[in-house]
C-alpha cells in the first residue's frame, strides 16, 4: 500500500490547499523569467523611396549586427515603395541575419515596402499604419504591358510564397497585394475581390480568421517604436542602436556607379607618379581617387578595413622595390598582385561568420570593374606617352632630345666610370648630366636630390646605372 499512497499524495495535498485557501488568495502563475542580459536591438530606417542608400545602410547595419551578436533587427518603415532590384537585394541581405527581424509599419509600407516587410519574421503596426498595393510598375509610375506584368507578378508571388512559408496567411495576403486578377478569400469570407489590389489598415491586418483563428497579417499594434521594443523584450531589458541614412550613403550610390572611372583615373595618376621623379600632385591625386573608391564601397556595406590594409601593404612593397631594391621586381610584382587583390576584395559582398566561397557570380562585377579601370588607365597612359609634348612638367616622362640623340649603346658604354651630377631628383630614376649632356639614369639604391654628384657604374637597356659620390 505504500507505493499507491506515495503516488497520490501530491494530488491530495494540491486539492486540500485549493479548498482551504481563501478565494482569491491562490498562488498566481509566475511570470516568465526576464533575461538578466539586456537584448541588443538595432533599428534601421526604411524611409522615402527605397533606393540604394537604404540598401547600403541596411547591409552595413546587418553585418555589424552579426559581428556584435545583436538579437533583434527592427525595420522602422515609412515608404511608398521603390526600386524592385534594390528590394530583392534587401530581402537577400535580411536572410543573412541569424536573429529576429521585425518590421514596424510606422505609417505606411506600400508596394516594395510590403514585399520587404513580408521577408521579416514579424510585422507590427502603428495604430495608423497601412500596408499593401504592391503591384509592379515602371520607375516612371506607368503601368507595365500585360505580358510582362503577368511574368513579373508570377515571379513576385513565387518569391513571396518562398519567404512566407509557415507564417499563417502572409503568403496569400501579400500575393493579393501584388495580383489584382485573382480573388482572395478565407473560407466563405472574401478578403479581396477580383480586379483590385489588397491594402490593409493596422486593425484589418490584426483581424483573425480560420480555425484556429489566426491574424491576417500583423503580429501586434504598438503606439510607437519604444512600446514595440517593450513588447518584444520587456521594459528596460534592451539596448538600442538607431541607424540613420546620411549624406555618405546618398553619395556612395553615385561613387559605386562610377567605380571603373575612378579606379582608372586613380591608377593612371599612380602610373604617372612612378614614371616621374619625386612625389607630387599625381601621387596625391591617385591616392585620393582610390581612397574615394574604398570609401564608397565601405559605406555601401561591402568593404571593411582589411582591403585598405592589403592595398597599403601592396603599395609599400612597390615603393620598397623601386627605391631600395630596384631591378629585382619580386617585391614589385607581389605588391601589384596585392593591390589588384585588394581592389577586387573591397567589392565582394562577404558576410561575417560565413565561409568565403568564391564563385563566378560573386567575382563577376568586382573583376569587371577592376579590369575596366586598369584597361582605362593603361590606355590613357600610353596615349599620354605618345602625344604629350616634350619638355615642361612632362619632360620626365619622355626622353629629352639631348638624351635620345646621344644615348646609343656605343656612346653610353664610354661613360662607364665617368662622374656627373643628378640633373633631376633620382627616386631612384631620373636624369643625370655628364659633360653637359643629359641621360636617363637610375640609382642602384636609395634616392638623391638634384645636383648630387654621381658616378656611372653600369648600363641597362633603360639607361645608365649610377651611384652617389660621398
Amino acid at each position: 500500500m505504500i507505493e499507491p499512497v506515495k503516488h497520490w499524495l501530491p494530488t491530495i495535498l494540491t486539492a486540500f490547499a485549493a479548498c482551504v485557501l481563501p478565494l482569491g488568495a491562490q498562488a498566481e502563475t509566475p511570470a516568465p523569467p526576464v533575461s538578466k542580459t539586456p537584448a541588443k536591438v538595432v533599428v534601421i530606417p526604411i524611409r522615402a523611396q527605397i533606393a540604394k542608400p537604404e540598401l547600403f545602410i541596411l547591409r552595413r547595419g546587418l553585418k555589424d549586427a552579426i559581428e556584435n551578436k545583436v538579437d533583434t533587427i527592427v525595420l522602422d518603415m515609412e515608404t511608398p515603395g521603390g526600386e524592385l532590384d534594390v528590394t530583392f537585394d534587401i530581402l537577400k541581405a535580411l536572410e543573412k541575419f541569424p536573429g529576429k527581424t521585425v518590421t514596424y509599419v510606422n505609417r505606411e509600407a506600400i508596394s516594395a515596402g510590403a514585399l520587404i516587410a513580408a521577408g521579416t519574421d514579424e510585422i507590427h503596426f502603428a495604430p495608423e499604419g497601412v500596408i499593401g498595393a504592391a503591384a509592379p510598375v515602371l520607375a516612371t509610375g506607368v503601368e507595365i504591358d500585360e505580358t510582362m506584368r503577368s511574368k513579373i507578378v508570377s515571379y513576385l508571388k513565387a518569391r513571396v510564397r518562398s519567404i512566407s512559408e509557415g507564417k499563417g496567411y502572409r503568403g496569400e495576403v501579400v500575393s493579393a497585394m501584388i495580383d489584382m486578377d485573382s480573388e482572395f478569400k478565407i473560407g466563405d469570407t472574401v478578403i479581396k475581390k477580383k480586379g483590385e489590389l489588397l491594402s490593409l489598415t493596422a486593425q484589418e491586418a490584426m483581424k483573425t480568421y480560420g480555425d484556429p483563428p489566426l491574424p491576417l497579417l500583423g503580429a501586434g499594434i504598438s503606439k510607437d517604436l519604444n512600446a514595440l521594443l517593450d513588447q518584444l523584450h520587456g521594459a528596460g531589458n534592451y539596448s538600442v542602436v538607431r541607424l540613420e541614412v546620411t549624406w555618405s550613403e546618398k553619395l556612395a550610390q553615385y561613387l559605386t556607379s562610377l567605380t571603373p572611372i575612378l579606379l582608372g583615373l586613380g591608377l593612371l595618376a599612380l602610373f604617372i607618379e612612378f614614371k616621374t621623379p619625386g612625389f607630387g600632385i599625381f601621387g596625391i591625386s591617385g591616392a585620393i581617387l582610390l581612397g574615394i573608391v574604398f570609401f564608397g564601397h565601405h559605406v555601401a556595406g561591402l568593404s571593411g578595413h582589411e582591403p585598405v590594409l592589403l592595398f597599403a601593404l601592396g603599395v609599400s612593397l612597390v615603393i620598397i622595390d623601386v627605391f631600395l631594391f630596384p631591378g629585382t621586381m619580386i617585391a614589385a610584382l607581389t605588391g601589384v598582385t596585392m593591390i589588384l587583390a585588394s581592389l577586387v576584395w573591397m567589392m565582394l559582398d562577404l558576410w561575417p561568420g560565413e565561409p568565403v566561397t568564391i564563385s563566378g557570380n560573386v567575382l563577376l562585377r568586382p573583376l569587371a570593374n577592376v579590369l575596366a579601370g586598369a584597361a582605362l588607365a593603361i590606355a590613357a597612359f600610353v596615349l599620354l606617352l605618345r602625344f604629350l609634348p616634350k619638355g615642361g612638367p612632362w619632360g620626365g616622362m619622355v626622353l629629352e632630345s639631348a638624351v635620345s640623340g646621344d644615348a646609343t649603346p656605343d656612346s653610353v658604354e664610354n661613360l662607364l666610370g665617368q662622374s656627373g651630377k643628378a640633373a633631376t631628383a633620382l627616386f631612384p630614376s631620373g636624369q643625370v648630366e655628364i659633360s653637359g649632356k643629359r641621360y636617363e639614369a637610375k640609382l642602384v639604391m636609395g634616392f638623391a636630390e638634384a645636383g648630387t654628384p654621381v658616378k656611372v657604374t653600369g648600363v641597362s637597356e633603360f639607361g645608365l646605372i649610377v651611384e652617389t659620390l660621398s
